[in-house]
């Protein structure tokens, strides 16, 4: 009985809230008093090796961009794949699709921290020596845990292209992010949030 409703304690822990991006680091460049993309182009870049993830990602990243009135611009959808990953290649087909700015992220981490409970080891095969013998050798390559947090770390470059300058700059650490789409609105949200703090947009 006692396991019957530990379990379900347990899954509850499990599926934790999930926390906004928390910026650990933030720049901004001397050179810019303020900063407005308004009715502009502006590039959404996701720097990673996953096509779909890319994709994805810019989509979402354009849907904030043009909720602010931005004429965000999925990268994928104007420069090649196969050329994308060179600045020689790319750089023109900035130019001619008249791109003015540029929002990129970067994922640079993903890791997940492991939390113990007491709750584990109240519980289970773990109460007798015994009973957790046979447990324990037939599966010791499972860690029992009462929650994983995972930690993603981003990166969050604002280029001005008729400069060719880096405007803002941050790194960001976001636990257990839930869904792409959401993920990418609050890391919006959180990056604006923190260049308004700035005074660099209004």
């Amino acid at each position: 009985m006692r396991a019957a409703w530990i379990a379900p304690l347990v899954a509850c822990a499990t599926a934790a809230v999930t926390a906004a991006p928390q910026f650990v680091n933030v720049w901004r460049s001397p050179d810019v008093a303020r900063l407005n993309f308004a009715g502009k182009t502006v590039a959404a870049l996701v720097i990673t090796d996953s096509q779909s993830l890319q994709m994805s990602g810019e989509e979402a990243l354009v849907r904030e961009l043009s909720a602010r009135g931005v004429n965000g611009k999925a990268t994928y959808r104007f420069v090649p794949a196969p050329e994308l990953k060179s600045a020689e290649s790319a750089k023109g087909w900035f130019q001619r699709a008249q791109v003015e700015g540029v929002v990129a992220l970067r994922p640079v981490s993903r890791q997940t921290e492991r939390e113990y409970s007491p709750v584990v080891w109240s519980s289970g095969y773990y109460q007798s020596f015994w009973g957790y013998y046979g447990y324990g050798w037939s599966d010791v390559s499972v860690v029992r845990r009462s929650k994983d947090t995972t930690v993603v770390v981003v990166e969050t470059l604002v280029y001005d292209l008729a400069r060719d300058r880096l405007v803002w700059a941050a790194t960001s650490q976001t636990k257990d992010p839930g869904a792409l789409q959401e993920f990418v609105k609050e890391l919006v949200d959180a990056a604006v949030g923190e260049m308004t703090k700035m005074k660099l947009v209004g």
